[in-house]
């Protein structure tokens, strides 16, 4: 089995936590959709049961930039490879490379800019200014490592067994099917005033855009889907989806400017679907590699 994991590194990714989502998969479904794709630690996850089943992912985000670096991936993996060993890890270097119009870019310049900038800024983080350009400070790290060979060809492999497009949430009704698992893993709710990291578009996520995710769950679940959703946990989020069967997670948040409010922190998890916990008959009990 080939060794699949993110390619990226993204606020709010679920690689440290993917076990605990595990068991609420459900056992048996057709194809995966997932509009809030990110770093996609869960489409990674399933990959081997849906190449097995023969069954598609469809992985949208309305970040473009990401997108167009998954369709390289995709389509180029090979010239990526070879166009991001060029990019030095430097200071300086990093504020050239950041300064770069994409839009006077080739996409696979463009790819190879965002995959350069995501693995040596500061934690990570993608973040765009109120023009759509990426503002993220240079990270300090001990040799960061930029071109992971192994994983982008893994990744290679895993997107051939899926469609990717840049698009709103919503997109999903067009795709979705009777039977079909859907993960919505949106922007979350902020805790609080100071600790809004919704930012990854010129236009932040918003409350309003919470009760349009709503109605596509709810829309998601009349058709026959099997719907899980992420957010985090205020009365806000469990008042809006006080209907459904909401659980608790441990997660941890590795991004706040005060170091303190780092650590341990509960998260939602929200089925359109009874999980059955009372046996572990029917969970997913893959244990992740990464």
């Amino acid at each position: 089995m080939l060794y699949y994991k993110p390619i990226v590194k993204w606020a709010g990714g679920k690689t440290k936590i993917i076990n605990q989502f595990a068991k609420y998969i459900p056992k048996d479904f057709n194809n995966y959709h997932e509009p809030f794709v990110g770093g996609g630690a869960l489409f990674f996850y399933l990959i081997p049961n849906l190449i097995e089943k023969r069954k598609k992912g469809y992985l949208s985000d309305s970040v473009e930039e990401l997108i167009n670096l998954y369709q390289t991936i995709k389509n180029d993996v090979h010239n990526l490879i070879n166009e991001t060993n060029k990019h030095v890890y430097q200071k300086e270097y990093y504020y050239h490379v950041r300064s770069l119009n994409p839009l006077e870019l080739s996409d696979l310049e463009r790819a190879s800019r965002v995959l350069y900038l995501n693995r040596t800024c500061f934690n990570g983080l993608y973040r765009v200014n109120k023009k759509g350009q990426f503002n993220v400070s240079f990270g300090d790290y001990v040799n960061p490592v930029i071109v992971d060979e192994t994983a982008l060809r893994n990744a290679n492999q895993a997107f051939q067994h899926a469609e990717i497009f840049c698009s709103d949430f919503e997109v999903v009704l067009d795709n979705a099917k009777e039977k079909d698992f859907v993960y919505l893993d949106p922007p979350y709710v902020p805790l609080s005033t100071t600790s809004d990291f919704t930012k990854y578009t010129p236009n932040a996520f918003n409350v309003n855009d919470h009760k349009r995710l709503k109605v596509v769950f709810e829309s998601l679940k009349a058709m026959g889907c099997f719907v899980m959703l992420s957010n985090s946990d205020t009365d806000y989020t469990r008042e809006l989806f006080s209907d459904y069967n909401i659980k608790t997670v441990n997660a941890t948040r590795a991004i706040n400017s005060n170091t303190a409010r780092r650590g341990a922190i509960k998260e939602l998890i929200i089925l359109s679907y009874d999980d059955k916990m009372d046996n572990d008959e029917g969970r997913w009990n893959i244990e992740a590699s990464y």
